[in-house]
């Protein structure tokens, strides 16, 4: 079928198929036509022409048809034949492309001769037209079936059902007669008198009945399925779809029981906008055949249809009695309904009718939440003194960065120019970026295509009344899609992507892109009062946070979105892969020169083993790879959501509504598909979490810039073949060969090759493929980073935060960020800039000499004479980066010290060192972060001082006592004559050991500590080999030993907490705690469930652990408890600081337990930190923690009795003993971050 004909009956599909009014896919039809066919002048319809064109011709076939026969029954002359079949074949031209005439009798033919001959002739001309007859009879056949089938599919939503099959006889017997009685007996008095006969209020019994008849929050699998598809139809556009789909489950017993109240909420709200009250009451009646009582939600949807179609005052007086009845206050629905503008006024409208004079109340004034947690008493205190940090921006700046921003979020993508280097324009490279533009628009075309007939498909199995994709199809315009798609492909590396991963970032991206919010103008307004507060041009009445300013301004609540399950998301995702593999084709030319010009595709679909597993891959083809090499187009393609903010983010108000303008984001992220965390969120009472709110929205507003010059010297390296050394990475190019000679890969077919030698050729392909693909990764991640940041060069720009299940705080950028490697926190300053002050210029020294990672174990004094020693180096380095001394390059973090070498340059070269302006951001770490919330926990005096709580003149360093630890036991067991022992002497170092030491108490397993040190040992080059898996194991061994000798209140303390989730877990559910700052945590470790999506490509299955209908994961609970603890306990601590560095005027970020600010400002946060660490670790914590738990797990009657319970409860009240350390000492210990 041409391109042109699939596209005007796709044009006509969609016109029956999609109502007016559906975002994105009316538009498209016009953008269609212009790519498959030209506009025509006839006023009959494309369908009609093609009908009128095909039939003209198969009357004319008919005449000549008769015409031939005549002129065979009077022996006419061969030309004269000729003539007639000249006439036909010009007649079938437009069918089949013309043809040949009748080849010329012989010359000789004579008399009778010429006379059979032209018999003959004619014969076979008279068969040849009663197949062209019998072909025109099939080609009518066909086009009539066609004709027929759009008819029936333009009149598909007539063919949804919406009577509703109702279960109970006496309601279906109900529902005949009032629909045969319609005339006399008013939908609306149907409705008001099936609202009488309703059920009051579901009983216990009922509440608890089998599938689901709870509350949304247990919503899983199928049902969340339902809801989601629902949700999809009402924004698409398919009401009646909907509606079908909720009849057909509502009319199986099986599938009634998935359906809950909301579900049928959804669908009457959905009538309810359009008046059409008969469907309405449908919903009612199965709503009530279901067991199900009305709420406030379905009163709204009939009231608010009375209201649109004007109906008389006695129904609406009779919905009202009966919703009083009920126990539903009239007021609720103005109060505790979601409503927009219009759906109000309607809604009043109708009550109005029955009740001239009720007044809706105003909208609830919230009494003045205030957070009752003690640590944050004085952050919320009034102070009229209290003077926030303000941005340098002027409000004129500011509303036109906000404008720059909001054009982002709307095109949803951003295009910037690749680092890489640009190659000369050949005419090589020519060709293939031409090439490249027309294969393009053939897949445009072709994606177009493939998208209908995926839509139509798929709206088939909805006509059934099947889960389908449908709806999801829709939410986006087809535009948008194929762009999507082409993106995909552009993207996608030349050894392939997994098909599991490739379907859920498309899944998920549509999902992102469906909640855009579009309401452009209102938000203007707003954001342009908000930035009153934040601009350095504007006065407010009163200082106040930036969330509280925000609220004040009266700005409504985002509508929550109902999260999609993972099936839904990867089944979705996997279906548009599968789009693109079908559509995107080229030519085999491309591959081969010499091959016919045949279509082959660019996806290939293969299968490969990632370590045991074998998983399915789409791999592009070589050939297609070889052309966007050769064309070395210089763009990247990312998510407006991906990059960072070009105004500062919108204040966190709840944990739905915060950072983007348009986009709504987590303020918890999770695994797709989880609820739990968002559950407990929304569960939580508003004022509990601010301390959070105003964390994130303070660590969001911190204005950025980039360091212009590092990025300079990095672009030069990254564009020579890079230098892994300094962490640039080096080009595919230089990536390791597969061997050759002797080890080539192809010498394992060889039958001479013994069974080792071939193991051993293996292991060396494996080993240099991945290698191959670890470069690869780390080259296109710095891509990304180079690129990102020389588009924001000569900007200044935002990084919007949110937070893990534990509380522990991340960008929302995922490329561009300062939670980075050394290169990546080395391009980043802060955007405004703060004077040295008296003090600044040495903070910078010491800084400096903490990223060479020389003098840890000095005083800070000693460090600062240590780079006055060095200012010569420290001067070179500055100016003469890469072709002086180049003694930066031999620090443990050379890129931040080379902007740390030239930003003391600066300094030191100014006029007046105090009044240079630095935007250089200071770092002060905390000394083993965990095993310091540990000891002050445990009131560990030995471990405290271990980890610098305790004061003194010379850093402690835990890491260096462990290895000297480690060596004490060493050298016992080396003179004892344990061979391993003997073997490592001179090998333990505080590198070998360090991180190790780092991850115990944030769980790490001996398995995985052996893991860590073995990688350690390999690096010594002097160590034998042949000792490193005895070694690793004999040294974890001794690790672990040295750290409960050291930190034996540590190690009870991990024992306690890890039992205790033991316990938990086997009572059947998660552990949960709430932080000291009021946030709720929930450990989403369950047993793994299977999900397999079938059909396509292949069947796809993952596994999911967030499932909350199956068993908790013991191991992981148990395992997971004391590091999320104490993560949960570090973020807790790091917020604090935040928000009392932010009261006194401070710039303030942080790594999780590395704080960042102004030179000029360290001393002042210093202190903020050692005071927030003091009050943080003086509250009870783990009696607190005792107290809830038991209150949580232990307090049901029902399973008070339960061996696990009883035990969990004895385990709970023995909370650890707490030794004898004061920890008011942490506040003059100088090195406790430094």
């Amino acid at each position: 079928m041409s391109a042109v004909r699939w596209g005007r009956g796709a044009a006509g599909f969609g016109r029956a198929l999609w109502p007016a009014g559906t975002p994105g896919l009316l538009a498209e039809e016009g953008a269609l036509g212009g790519v498959w066919g030209r506009k025509r002048s006839s006023t009959a319809s494309p369908c009609e022409q093609d009908r009128r064109k095909d039939w003209g011709h198969a009357e004319l076939l008919e005449v000549l048809k008769a015409r031939v026969r005549q002129l065979q029954a009077e022996g006419m002359a061969e030309v004269t034949v000729k003539r007639v079949a000249k006439r036909v074949a010009v007649a079938r031209a437009p069918e089949a492309g013309g043809a040949q005439p009748p080849r010329q009798a012989p010359a000789g033919a004579k008399g009778a001769g010429a006379k059979g001959a032209a018999a003959t002739l004619s014969s076979r001309w008279a068969q040849k037209l009663d197949s062209d007859q019998q072909l025109m009879e099939k080609r009518k056949q066909r086009l009539e079936g066609k004709l027929q089938k759009r008819v029936e599919k333009g009149a598909w939503q007539k063919q949804l059902r919406l009577e509703p099959r109702l279960l109970s006889r006496k309601l279906a017997s109900q529902l005949q007669h009032w629909e045969q009685g319609a005339p006399r007996s008013p939908w609306e008095e149907q409705l008001a008198q099936l609202l009488q006969e309703a059920p009051h209020r579901l009983s216990s019994e009922a509440a608890a009945a089998p599938a689901d008849r709870g509350p949304e929050s247990r919503l899983e699998g199928q049902q969340q399925r339902l809801l989601s598809f629902f949700e999809c139809c009402l924004l698409t556009g398919h009401l009646p779809l909907a509606h079908h789909v909720l009849v057909t489950h509502h009319s199986k017993s099986q599938q009634q029981r998935l359906l809950t109240l909301s579900m049928y909420n959804m669908v009457m709200l959905g009538w309810a906008r359009q008046g059409s009250f008969k469907e309405l009451t449908y919903v009612f009646f199965m709503l009530k055949d279901a067991g199900l009582a009305p709420d406030l939600q379905s009163y709204a949807a009939a009231l608010q249809c009375m209201g649109r179609l004007d109906q008389d005052a006695g129904t609406i007086r009779r919905c009202l009695k009966q919703m009083a009845q009920d126990g539903l206050q009239l007021q609720g629905l103005f109060t505790a309904v979601p409503l927009s503008a219009e759906e109000r006024a309607e809604l009043l409208r109708a009550v109005r009718k029955a009740k001239p004079a009720f007044t809706p109340p105003r909208p609830p004034v919230p009494p003045p939440q205030v957070n009752t947690s003690p640590l944050l008493r004085e952050i919320y205190a009034k102070d009229p003194a209290v003077s926030y940090p303000r941005l340098h921006l002027s409000l004129k700046e500011l509303q036109g960065l906000f404008q720059q921003q909001l054009r982002v979020e709307m095109a949803t993508t951003i295009t910037v120019e690749s680092v890489e280097k640009v190659p000369l324009l050949t005419k090589e490279v020519l060709h293939a970026r031409k090439t490249l533009a027309g294969l393009r628009t053939r897949w445009r075309t072709a994606l177009y295509r493939e998208l209908q007939e995926t839509k139509e498909s798929e709206a088939h199995a909805a006509r059934e009344g099947r889960l389908s994709l449908f709806p999801y199809l829709c939410l986006l315009s087809e535009k948008e899609v194929v762009r999507m798609l082409l993106q995909t492909l552009q993207a996608l590396p030349a050894q392939g992507e997994s098909l599991l991963f490739l379907a859920h970032e498309l899944g998920l991206r549509v999902f992102k892109r469906k909640q855009l919010r579009n309401e452009v103008q209102e938000l203007e307004q707003r954001y342009s009062k908000y930035l009153h507060l934040l601009a350095s041009d504007t006065q407010v009445a009163e200082p106040c946070l930036p969330r509280q300013h925000w609220e004040a301004l009266g700005v409504p609540e985002a509508p929550h979105e109902q999260p999609w399950p993972m099936s839904v998301v990867v089944q979705l995702g996997k279906q548009l892969a599968e789009v693109l593999v079908r559509a995107a084709q080229m030519p085999s030319s491309l591959a081969a020169p010499r091959s016919p010009g045949t279509l082959i595709p660019v996806l290939y679909h293969v299968y490969s083993f990632r370590s045991f597993r074998q998983i399915g891959i789409l791999k592009p083809h070589p050939a297609f790879t070889q052309l966007l090499e050769t064309a070395a187009e210089r763009t990247l393609t990312f998510e407006s959501t991906d990059v960072p903010m070009l105004c500062p983010p919108l204040p966190w108000t709840s944990p739905h509504s915060g950072a983007f303008l348009l986009s709504p984001t987590k303020m918890m992220r999770s695994v797709e598909g989880s609820q739990q965390h968002q559950l407990l969120l929304e569960r939580c009472p508003p004022a509990e979490l601010h301390g959070a709110l105003d964390a994130l929205t303070q660590l969001g507003n911190c204005a950025w810039r980039v360091n212009g010059r590092v990025l300079d010297l990095v672009l030069q390296l990254f564009a020579d073949k890079g230098c892994p050394r300094l962490g640039v990475p080096a080009p595919p190019s230089e990536a390791p060969r597969p061997p050759e000679g002797r080890r080539a890969p192809k010498r394992c077919l060889l039958p001479e090759v013994s069974p080792a030698e071939k193991a051993e050729m293996r292991r060396e392909l494996a080993r240099r493929l991945k290698v191959a693909r670890e470069m690869q990764s780390l080259r296109a991640d710095a891509l990304y980073r180079l690129s990102l940041a020389r588009h924001l060069r000569h900007r200044v720009f935002w990084l919007p935060h949110n937070m893990d299940f534990r509380g522990r705080t991340y960008p929302c950028s995922p490329h561009f960020n300062h939670l980075g490697s050394d290169l990546a926190r080395a391009l980043l300053e802060f955007a405004q800039g703060r004077p040295l002050g008296p003090h600044g210029l040495n903070w910078l020294k010491i800084h400096l000499v903490n990223l060479t990672g020389l003098k840890k174990r000095e005083s800070l004094q000693a460090r600062r004479d240590y780079a006055d020693e060095l200012m010569e180096d420290i001067l070179d380095s500055a100016d003469r980066p890469m072709t002086g001394r180049k003694w930066w390059m031999e620090a443990d973090e050379p890129w931040q010290a080379l902007a740390c070498c030239m930003e003391v340059a600066r300094a030191v070269r100014a006029p007046d060192p105090a009044a240079y302006v630095s935007h250089f951001p200071v770092h002060q770490d905390g000394s083993c972060n965990g095993l310091q919330h540990y000891a002050a926990l445990g009131r560990d005096s030995v471990g405290a001082a271990s980890v610098n709580l305790l004061p003194s003149d010379l850093p402690q360093d835990v890491y260096s006592e462990v290895a000297a630890q480690v060596e004490v036991f060493r050298r016992q067991d080396a003179e004892q004559g344990v061979q391993v022992a003997q073997v490592l002497e001179g090998f333990i170092s505080r590198k070998v050991v360090k991180q190790t030491v780092m991850t115990v108490v944030y769980g790490v397993t001996r398995y995985g500590g052996r893991l860590q040190i073995e990688k350690r040992l390999r690096e010594i080059h002097d160590f034998p080999q042949d000792f490193v898996w005895e070694a690793s194991h004999y040294l974890v061994r001794q690790v672990f030993n040295s750290l409960q000798e050291m930190f034996s209140g540590t190690r009870s303390i991990q024992r306690w907490l890890t039992e205790s989730a033991r316990l938990i877990s086997h009572t059947g559910s998660a552990v949960e705690w709430v932080t000291p700052l009021g946030i709720p945590i929930i450990q989403p470790y369950h047993r793994d469930s299977k999900v397999m999506i079938k059909g396509g490509l292949q069947s796809l299955t993952f596994s999911s652990s967030v499932d909350t209908s199956q068993k908790p994961n013991t191991l992981k609970q148990k395992n997971g408890f004391p590091p999320n603890f104490i993560h949960s306990l570090d973020s807790s601590h790091m917020m604090l600081t935040a928000l009392h560095c932010y009261r006194k005027g401070l710039t303030f970020v942080s790594v999780h337990d590395c704080f960042w600010t102004h030179a000029a400002d360290v001393a002042v946060m210093n202190q903020v930190c050692r005071e927030q660490f003091v009050r943080l670790h003086s509250q009870p914590i783990l009696h607190n923690l005792s107290r809830f738990l038991i209150e949580r797990f232990c307090s049901d009657p029902r399973t008070s009795k339960s061996i696990w319970v009883s035990r969990l409860m004895d385990t709970l009240l023995s909370v650890p003993k707490t030794g004898t350390f004061n920890l008011e000492q942490v506040k003059h210990s100088t090195y406790f971050f430094s």
